[in-house]
């Protein structure tokens, strides 16, 4: 009870920041009481991440929507599906550890898991925030600020800072060595496969109208857009999940 108090109370001052809407604050709050279950180490890690991540949203907040909004699907406050993308991996694992305290394993992958949505999430919002034109990481042709694929050399530089700052977080929090250079590797690993996810599978969307591509169903421009490419079912949050998974798969690698 204590932990799904501690959680609802994280969840709902989010909620009142406006970094998750009703949905998000239900699925955080849900992840949050898993990693506490399985110790206040790992729920320390989880609102570490959450702060970071957030600040990081908030900074530069009107200068990246303006950049953005005529590309990316969702922005502003993180909805349920945002929440489970990034942290269902992570508290898949908790739910683990909390089973089976004496496995490891659940460490690296928990580990390895949030430090690849931290790669990805610092990216976007460091290259989107410093700008500078994105080029897909396959091809390295421009793409629109905000299209999923692009990467900028701020962006991967706060790629890197990302997994090595919840690499760090671990190693403070005495985890295991093992598991800090796992979630190093694994959260690079996730972001990398996250880029070339979106720049090869992922649905595109195109606006006929201004003659561009996007990521949304209606353009800002208040026109519907058409199916251009990728898997259709292959959304953003498919592929931050998939991001997740691969981190901490390769964290789990290799600590085994």
């Amino acid at each position: 009870m204590t932990s799904l108090i501690i959680a609802l109370a994280i969840s709902l001052s989010a909620r009142r920041a406006r970094a998750l809407n009703a949905s998000g604050a239900v699925a955080a709050t849900i992840v949050g009481t898993l990693a506490l279950l399985a110790g206040w180490r790992w729920g320390l890690l989880l609102l570490l991440y959450f702060a970071s991540s957030s600040a990081l949203s908030r900074l530069g907040a009107a200068t990246k929507e303006r950049r953005t909004s005529g590309t990316i699907e969702k922005g502003g406050a993180r909805d349920a599906l945002q929440v489970l993308a990034n942290g269902g991996v992570f508290a898949l694992a908790a739910a683990l550890a909390a089973i089976f305290p004496d496995d490891a394993r659940w460490l690296a992958l928990g580990a390895g898991a949030l430090a690849a949505s931290a790669s990805d999430t610092w990216a976007t919002e460091v290259g989107t925030l410093v700008g500078g034109t994105p080029r897909s990481i396959l091809g390295f042709r421009p793409v629109p600020v905000g299209m999923s694929g692009g990467v900028t050399i701020a962006g991967t530089l706060a790629a890197l800072a990302g997994a090595l700052f919840v690499a760090v977080a671990t190693g403070l929090l005495s985890w295991p060595t093992p598991v800090a250079i796992g979630a190093a590797l694994g959260g690079i690993a996730g972001s990398t496969l996250d880029s070339l996810l979106g720049a090869s599978l992922q649905g595109r969307r195109w606006c006929d109208t201004c003659d561009c591509a996007s990521e949304r169903d209606v353009h800002d421009c208040g026109r519907p857009t058409r199916r251009a490419g990728g898997i259709a079912w292959l959304t953003n949050d498919a592929v931050n999940l998939a991001c997740g998974l691969m981190g901490g798969l390769v964290a789990l690698g290799v600590t085994r």
